[in-house]
């Protein structure tokens, strides 16, 4: 069987992706969540002419004047009159300009004796006043649609006087790990037994890419267990399995997902690590058949699950391009697009630098962890030296 290049892979998922539909949440519920509609102002912002200093209203007459002291102005507190020529009101920052007043003189230029004030400093027109709608107006787009909400996005939003906001529906991941080689994280393990980690990492990814996640557990290498376990993810959106897809004996994934009626569209990928990657479909459900390898497992989930959800959620799905200058040399490369686990230094300049980690496995979760990006080795690469430029993927993994 040839091995699918990654690229059509990607597009064969991304083809499957349907937009999810659209919710309305509290603004402190909103906090990582895709803004299905732009968030517009619903007010002017200052909502008025306010004072940017602490001072005195006054109305400007260009020369140095004694003028009388006819109320205060605090946040929250208007003065309720009209200043008129000769007078002034002490203003604290944030309250609104009194009426008749166009300049604030701040508080440091001013001698106040009883109901008077002597100005050392007169300022120009204007000064020290921010104008209404300074920051934005009434209907102003504050967030375009499509965004990711962050803190500064929710912070805007609640300064236009917004309380809900429309965004996407978080997708839901259900993720089923399989192999009577695994057990769980504290439970006592036989000699030939290891601790299950992909299910755990593999959740802790989907989420931090807007998911609400479902976790089936660990399943036994058994074709009725785990075709019962797929059936139950039948509400998701996206099923993960992990282990189990190869041609081994107690590899039965792809067989129990054909009995659960999921379409496998394909089965191996030319690239390293992650060959054994499969991909289907059952009505709205898609299904990425994770490589068992613990690396794999999280470069596959990158490289496909991160875009497809992406997708679904309307936003950018093109991971930004990246390129470093080479460190250490690299050999030539064979048919499969290969993703070395690398460290990444930022020069002075700004320049970045990249090197290989020597030990490439699979299996080895530490160095995955310490890796800050992949060097993209594209298939029958030739050799590169150091001082070469490469491309590179910057690896979040949800951090």
């Amino acid at each position: 069987m040839a091995l699918l290049p990654v690229e059509d892979a990607l597009d064969r998922i991304l083809k499957t992706a349907v937009v999810l539909s659209q919710e309305t949440v509290v603004l402190e519920k909103a906090l990582g969540r895709v803004a299905s509609q732009p968030v517009l102002a619903k007010r002017d912002q200052p909502p008025f002419d306010a004072s940017a200093m602490d001072g005195y209203a006054i109305r400007h007459e260009g020369q140095l004047a004694t003028l009388k002291v006819i109320g205060v102005a605090a946040a929250g507190h208007a003065f309720k009159g009209t200043l008129n020529a000769g007078q002034a009101v002490r203003i604290f920052t944030g309250a609104p300009v009194p009426k008749g007043a166009d300049t604030v003189v701040i508080q440091e230029n001013v001698s106040a004796r009883g109901d008077t004030i002597d100005i050392s400093e007169y300022p120009a027109l204007g000064r020290n006043i921010r104008p209404r709608g300074l920051d934005f107006s009434k209907g102003a787009v504050l967030v375009p649609a499509n965004t990711k909400l962050n803190a500064r996005d929710i912070g805007l939003a609640a300064s236009g006087n917004t309380a809900f906001i429309r965004v996407r529906r978080k997708p839901v991941v259900a993720v089923l790990t399989t192999g009577d080689e695994l057990v769980l994280p504290g439970t006592k393990a036989r000699a030939d037994q290891i601790t299950s980690s992909n299910n755990h990492a593999l959740l802790a990814f989907a989420q931090t890419l807007g998911a609400q996640v479902i976790n089936l557990g660990i399943i036994a290498d058994n074709l009725k267990a785990i075709t019962a376990a797929i059936k139950k993810a039948s509400a998701a959106d996206i099923l993960i399995t992990t282990g189990g897809a190869s041609v081994g004996d107690h590899d039965f994934v792809q067989e129990a997902l054909g009995k659960a009626g999921v379409k496998i569209d394909f089965w191996k990928i030319a690239m390293r690590p992650g060959k054994p990657f499969m991909f289907g479909t059952k009505g709205k459900l898609r299904v990425l058949g994770l490589p068992g390898n613990p690396v794999a497992a999280l470069v596959c989930a990158q490289l496909f699950l991160k875009p497809l959800i992406a997708a679904m959620l309307n936003v950018n799905v093109e991971a930004p391009a990246h390129t470093a200058i080479l460190t250490t040399d690299l050999p030539t490369n064979d048919r499969r697009q290969d993703y070395l686990r690398s460290t990444l230094h930022i020069a002075p300049d700004g320049s970045r630098h990249v090197a290989a980690v020597a030990k490439q496995d699979s299996s080895m979760q530490r160095i995955m962890r310490n890796a800050q990006c992949l060097i993209i080795r594209k298939p029958f690469a030739p050799a590169a030296k150091a001082g070469d430029v490469v491309d590179i993927l910057l690896l979040d993994c949800g951090s």
